[in-house]
């Protein structure tokens, strides 16, 4: 055995390729606890039970929470930057500025740099705006709804809130519509045709036509 494997209780061996590890936080540097805890709580993040000293947040349908405490980091407050991934940038952008949060304008990457506007073709991981909390901490929303492939293990469907699903199953039905145009009749096995979709979709796996 090498020195990166481990033996795995006997049901196999176990290497660095495939020890589950998954993020659990990421540490915000800030100079106002209360104050960053407000503008947090604003976003509709979900605040934690933690130790005392610690504060953790953790948006809704993440599976990662962010924490920062007066003694977690000796990282210069503002000088984080993050991404968070929505699965409709205008209607979380326009909710977010209804909860009184500046949010940028979106935009979208071109071949010569950043152009004004989402993606015209709506394709994930183009479309993005940002925000700042009052540190000057930079989060950048970014709309995906098609993973690229390998980004999720083959095997593994999930979803992390109901607002997830109803808009993986939308998109499933506009695409299985069009499908129905192309084969000119109804499909009676739309229920399996619209879990390869959303299961295709989530594993950045061909997409069924």
């Amino acid at each position: 055995m090498s020195k990166t494997d481990v033996r795995g209780g006997g049901t196999g061996e176990t290497t660095v390729q495939n020890v589950d590890m998954k993020i659990e936080v990421a540490v915000i540097p800030v100079s106002d606890v209360e104050r960053a805890k407000e503008f947090y709580r604003r976003l509709g993040w979900r605040l934690d039970q933690t130790p005392v000293g610690i504060v953790q947040l953790t948006p809704h349908g993440s599976g990662c929470s962010v924490q920062f405490g007066a003694n977690l980091t000796s990282a210069a407050p503002g000088s984080a930057s993050q991404y968070v991934i929505v699965n409709d940038l205008e209607t979380t952008r326009n909710v977010l500025l209804a909860a009184g949060v500046e949010v940028g304008g979106i935009f979208h990457l071109g071949p010569d740099g950043p152009l004004d506007g989402p993606d015209p073709e709506r394709r994930s991981y183009f479309s993005r705006a940002s925000f700042s909390d009052p540190d000057g901490n930079q989060w950048l929303l970014q709309e995906v709804t098609t993973r690229l492939p390998g980004r999720i293990e083959g095997g593994v469907t999930s979803f992390g809130s109901v607002d997830d699903l109803t808009s993986a199953l939308e998109r499933a039905s506009a695409a299985h519509g069009e499908h129905e145009k192309r084969t000119g009749a109804e499909d009676p096995n739309w229920a399996n045709w619209y879990a390869a979709y959303m299961v295709s979709e989530q594993s950045g796996a061909e997409l069924p036509r």
